[in-house]
């Protein structure tokens, strides 16, 4: 069972999607703003959000933000909006997954499934004792922490997965679907681009240490150590 927070401003889209996770069996909480959520959030531990983008007081990217301060629960969003720029801001600010209105409640769902699974299986995997080091770059795979020359980077859920992944398969030539698939746990609706522009943002935050992510012309990436 999973505890749920669903954020949306219309009252219809959070009883069909509360309707179908209690089906399920998981626990619903809902909240009509960002505000409200924000509070909820800090209050409570939740194994998933699914949050609206437009909403009143506050939208759902500036409430992501805000819980991402303190708290590194896994985020579905919602919008009516479908374009790339949007997808590629939501997945900037660390959310997990991005779903277009109108939209299957099953597809929903489905998606927070693959979310949590994700999320739990990464937290079981992890060994206390697991750290790598590549000269000033130190990565704790238990405390998902990265230190850059003795400071602590601060990156984005999406870049500490993909991170992890790299290193975990260093000198491993990884294509970009390769890379979809095992970082984000599915398919994934969108294109190479989405690969591209994170690993830009982990070179930018990795700063001298960008080296080991080397790009290989026509096929993907690799983390030569």
């Amino acid at each position: 069972m999973y505890k749920i927070l669903v954020v949306d401003d219309e009252d219809n889209i959070r009883e069909v999607l509360k309707e179908y996770a209690e089906f399920e069996g998981h626990e619903v909480d809902e909240a009509c703003d960002g505000m409200q959520a924000i509070e909820m959030a800090k209050n409570t531990d939740y194994d998933i959000i699914i949050m609206d983008v437009m909403m009143p007081r506050l939208d759902g990217y500036s409430a992501c933000k805000e819980i991402r301060k303190s708290k590194q629960t896994p985020v579905l969003m919602l919008s009516a909006r479908g374009e790339e720029y949007d997808k590629l801001f939501g997945f900037e600010l660390g959310i997990d997954d991005y779903v277009v209105k109108p939209f299957s409640p099953k597809e929903v769902m489905a998606r927070v499934n693959a979310i949590v699974k994700r999320n739990t299986a990464a937290s079981a995997a992890a060994n206390p004792s697991e750290v790598e080091k590549f000269e000033g770059l130190e990565i704790n795979f238990t405390s998902r922490d990265v230190f850059i020359d003795g400071e602590k980077a601060n990156l984005t859920p999406k870049e500490y997965d993909l991170l992890f992944y790299l290193v975990r398969n260093k000198n491993i030539a990884l294509t970009r679907n390769k890379l979809l698939e095992e970082v984000w746990g599915y398919d994934f609706f969108g294109d190479d681009r989405t690969i591209d522009t994170h690993i830009k943002m982990l070179r930018n935050n990795l700063g001298p240490y960008r080296k080991y992510i080397v790009t290989l012309r026509g096929l993907g990436y690799k983390f030569e150590a």
